[in-house]
């Protein structure tokens, strides 16, 4: 390679002082003793001699703000919290820490590291989160049957772009289906029911989708509701689009609506419990009648932690 380049500069120092003509020979010179071609020879010829450009200083990287110790505690308490979004987070701290601490549950942590947690911003504690919450995220199966197709055209359909009252009372329900990795056989289900405008969100488990079932965790939910429903939105399950649910909702003067099939947006805030209250505490596993009892005794706990603990809308 040295050679080369030994060569290459004694031809450059002729080939800068030659004519037109003379740097054609030149090139077809060398191409002949460094057996290359034209195009490289004179790109060669041309480079040859010069400085190697010199490669940009590395970047310097900004030394991070909060210690290690603050990211730990931040995904500690996150993890504690049951993941809520950072906004959230932010705004349960002040609640939560003091506790936490009163009863040793973070010992091990000092007061700086409570004092950088507090003062992380809700984007920062969005970034620090990113790969243990993009680690938390598995999928389950859908369970939802489409209705009679009748049926379905008979309910009047709520896109997410249409305007509510505003006032409590207007509500969207879902299903889950607990059937772990295989749809085959029975397996539970949870209804869940949230509140529009408040967000208060009521769940109850029933042993399968039958109407007889699901009339009693329906029930369950209605009892527990601190306001009245004057408004009923579902998917188009036929859990929700059958004969027996639209006379029980006839008569408690409850209007029923239907969302576009395959448009989960226009159940937006229902589709948002099935995730960060259902599946966050019942997780993905299968649940079957002999479970059932412990379901409903788990959604128990959940509501008052859910709808008097937790911020919501």
């Amino acid at each position: 390679m040295a050679t080369k380049r030994q060569v290459t500069l004694r031809f450059r120092d002729e080939y800068m002082k030659a004519s037109k003509k003379d740097k054609g020979r030149i090139l077809d010179e060398m191409c002949s003793v460094l057996k290359i071609g034209r195009s490289t020879a004179r790109r060669r010829l041309t480079e040859a001699g010069t400085q190697p450009r010199e490669l940009p200083a590395a970047r310097k990287t900004r030394p991070k703000r909060y210690s290690e110790q603050s990211r730990e505690l931040l995904v500690r308490v996150w993890l504690m919290m049951d993941l809520p979004c950072a906004k959230y987070l932010k705004q349960m701290l002040p609640l939560w820490l003091p506790t936490l601490r009163a009863r040793g549950e973070l010992a091990e942590y000092d007061g700086f590291a409570f004092n950088e947690l507090m003062a992380m911003s809700p984007a920062t504690m969005d970034r620090y989160l990113r790969k243990t919450r993009d680690a938390a995220r598995p999928k389950g199966l859908a369970g939802t049957r489409p209705a009679c197709e009748l049926l379905r055209n008979s309910i009047t359909i709520r896109k997410a772009s249409d305007e509510l009252d505003g006032l409590p009372g207007n509500v969207e329900a879902d299903t889950v289906a607990h059937c772990g990795p295989s749809l085959r056989g029975e397996f539970c289900r949870t209804l869940t029911v949230v509140d529009i405008a408040t967000g208060w969100t009521e769940n109850a488990s029933c042993r399968n989708n039958a109407f007889a079932n699901f009339s009693r965790a329906q029930a369950l939910i209605e009892s527990r509701l601190p306001l009245r429903i004057r408004s009923y939105d579902s998917d188009n399950g036929s859990e929700f689009i059958n004969r027996d649910l639209i006379a029980w909702l006839h008569e408690r003067d409850i209007e029923q609506t239907r969302s576009r099939p395959y448009r989960k947006n226009d159940q937006a805030t229902v589709e948002s419990r099935n995730n960060h209250v259902v599946r966050r505490h019942a997780f993905y596993y299968r649940y079957t009648a002999d479970e059932l009892d412990l379901l409903n005794e788990l959604w128990e706990l959940v509501r008052v932690k859910a709808n008097l603990f937790t911020p919501s809308k």
